[in-house]
């Protein structure tokens, strides 16, 4: 048995004519072509692309005995070990390698350029989700009609079609086969939810995770009511009447007015609602001693389920206005003088007698409803103040960090409101 040259083998031979003819262009810069030509080039060196992935997929899906001769444990790895790959993204082409030699429509589209990676991806895993009882002619015209849309939608239009094309292919079952992947789809979200947090040492966390479509949407929602980037001159939870104190607020990106509004969205929660471990209620309990807790500028201890951390004053202060906060202040021998019990918190009913007295918050110029704000206790614990609902002021998340802040003064008008300056 004869062995043809690899120097003229034909595939071998069309890769070499391809680096060859591109080498020969390659110190020339497109500055010089016309905008008609740079249209034409960029769209046909997309097309090129998609024709040269097709080939490496196909061989990739054809290189089991690659991976045996080197004792790699699938061609994926190989490739990835030889060419310096990642291999994540060589696991994924050879999966797609694998699903291409199925699917002939989606490979014969991108040996023409008329299908890009992307969109077979698309199309593959589309077709792969396909109930089994459909025949095969039912899913040939699934990745036929795919197939065709993809010279008019990119990967993400027709991954939503791919999810509705048994409305066109078998619309007798669409409906039902739609409720039972979204079922599916639902239950497995929630299943493989996972939320991770870490600590910065600057006084940031970092927290991500993933979660369930629906409750992002919803949590979105709930952000935007008062982060939406269509509001006129936004600044943050709560409008600041103090612009001229505070010039880019107006600029503040939306990502971080998100996350002001999910801290206040926190606070709120009612802590007797809130479940118990260790046969106690969840509480963070406050470590501080008397004169830094009468301080403008002191640092306060906090004792966390997780470990001790450190908080300025200022912010023990108005956490003991909001939170389960146990308050343990300290003598000049750091012994306890006053443990604090979270019956210094407001109740739920004067919650909801504030919020039918006021509405909205009690800074000037606020309209953030009276259900997101917190209760300010007018009167500060730290100086002998009662939990009296005459003395209690609503306010946004963003002025009751205001009325904590040591660099403000405020006060009451004849209104009601509460006005804020900067000191000096």
């Amino acid at each position: 048995m004869s062995v043809t040259p690899l120097s003229v083998q034909p595939l071998l031979a069309a890769v070499a004519e391809a680096r060859a003819a591109l080498a020969r262009v390659g110190d020339l810069q497109p500055l010089y072509l016309s905008t008609a030509e740079k249209e034409r080039l960029l769209l046909e060196a997309s097309a090129l692309a998609a024709q040269v992935e097709e080939l490496r997929l196909r061989a990739l899906g054809d290189a089991g005995d690659v991976a045996a001769v080197h004792g790699a444990r699938d061609a994926g790895v190989w490739l990835a070990h030889a060419a310096h790959l990642d291999p994540v993204a060589t696991r994924a082409d050879l999966k797609l390698a694998r699903a291409l030699g199925e699917r002939p429509a989606v490979a014969a589209g991108m040996r023409t350029g008329a299908v890009n990676p992307a969109q077979a991806r698309v199309i593959a895993a589309a077709v792969a989700d396909l109930p089994a009882a459909l025949g095969p002619e039912v899913r040939a015209d699934a990745e036929a009609r795919l197939v065709a849309y993809a010279g008019e939608f990119g990967p993400v239009e027709l991954r939503r079609l791919g999810r509705r094309i048994l409305d066109v292919v078998a619309p007798e079952i669409a409906e039902g086969e739609l409720a039972r992947r979204l079922e599916a789809e639902e239950t497995a979200a929630r299943e493989r939810a996972s939320l991770t947090f870490r600590d910065l040492g600057d006084g940031r966390s970092r927290f991500s995770g993933v979660l369930p479509r629906a409750g992002v949407e919803r949590l979105k929602g709930y952000l935007d009511a008062f982060a939406n980037p269509a509001r006129p001159d936004p600044a943050g939870p709560g409008d600041d009447p103090n612009r001229e104190a505070n010039p880019d607020l107006a600029r503040t990106p939306l990502r971080r007015r998100r996350a002001w509004v999910f801290l206040e969205l926190l606070e709120p929660l009612d802590p007797d609602r809130l479940p118990e471990h260790g046969g106690d209620a969840t509480q963070v309990s406050v470590t501080v001693g008397l004169a830094e807790l009468r301080a403008d500028l002191a640092a306060a201890g906090v004792l966390a389920d997780d470990g001790d951390q450190a908080i300025s004053a200022s912010e023990a202060r108005r956490l003991a206005c909001q939170a389960r906060i146990i308050p343990v202040v300290l003598d000049g021998r750091s012994r306890p003088l006053d443990l604090g019990r979270s019956a210094r918190l407001f109740r739920p009913a004067q919650r909801v007698a504030a919020r039918l007295r006021d509405h909205t918050c009690r800074a000037e110029g606020c309209a953030v409803p009276a259900r997101w704000c917190h209760l300010h206790h007018e009167d500060p614990w730290s100086r002998g103040g009662s939990t009296d609902l005459d003395r209690a002021v609503t306010l946004c998340g963003f002025h009751h960090h205001r009325i904590h802040d040591h660099r403000y003064t405020h006060q009451s008008m004849a209104s009601g409101e509460i006005r804020f300056h900067r000191r000096p």
